[in-house]
């Protein structure tokens, strides 16, 4: 996680706590105009509406408004995780183990940099990975990003489990000016903010 990223991260985390979310991560893309995205869940583990995305929406704007930890224009997009999410924290290697996941980390482990196998859990900080039936531990701090595999097992699962990973990805905000296929091309529903800078 990038200085940027830490500063909104520790700007909004404590604020949505407060208002019942988790933050799951805060990403800002490297486009011609940047997007600051905003993903975070419910945490009593319903699934995430629309309306909690606007709510989440609107109050990071106001927090962003007032400190303005990102110079120049770039647009705001808060979503939910969806299905096949980014793993981000401890806690979702242990939570999603025994589902497919890719994990890509900073530098080379056993020569090699991208993992994509069964998810064993998490362990003394150490991300185990079943990789063509040999098992990888990959410490956490290593990582540079990781998501689960969109599967069969994990549609079905998502079927019949708890709210919390039923939960469609989805995408709201305030106003959508510039909807591009990047977003929209995984049946999302979109509403961005386009912020200028002052």
């Amino acid at each position: 996680m990038n200085q940027i990223h830490e500063r909104v991260a520790a700007l909004i985390t404590g604020p949505l706590e407060g208002m019942g979310y988790e933050l799951v991560r805060v990403h800002l893309s490297h486009r011609a105009r940047p997007v600051l995205q905003v993903m975070a869940e419910r945490a009593d583990g319903a699934a995430m509406s629309v309306d909690d995305c606007a709510e989440i929406s609107h109050s990071v704007s106001a927090l962003l408004d007032a400190e303005d930890p990102i110079v120049g224009a770039y647009t705001l997009e808060v979503s939910s995780p969806g299905i096949d999410r980014p793993l981000t924290r401890p806690r979702d290697f242990e939570r999603f183990a025994g589902f497919d996941a890719r994990i890509e980390t900073r530098d080379a482990i056993a020569g090699r940099r991208r993992f994509k196998g069964k998810l064993l859990g998490l362990a003394g900080g150490m991300v185990s990975i079943d990789v063509e039936e040999e098992t990888v531990h990959l410490p956490f701090e290593a990582i540079a990003k990781a998501r689960l595999v969109l599967t069969d097992e994990l549609i079905a699962a998502a079927r019949a489990a708890p709210p919390r990973l039923k939960n469609p990805a989805m995408t709201a905000g305030i106003a959508a000016p510039n909807l591009g296929p990047d977003v929209m091309g995984d049946e999302r529903q979109v509403d961005e903010y386009d912020r200028d800078s002052r």
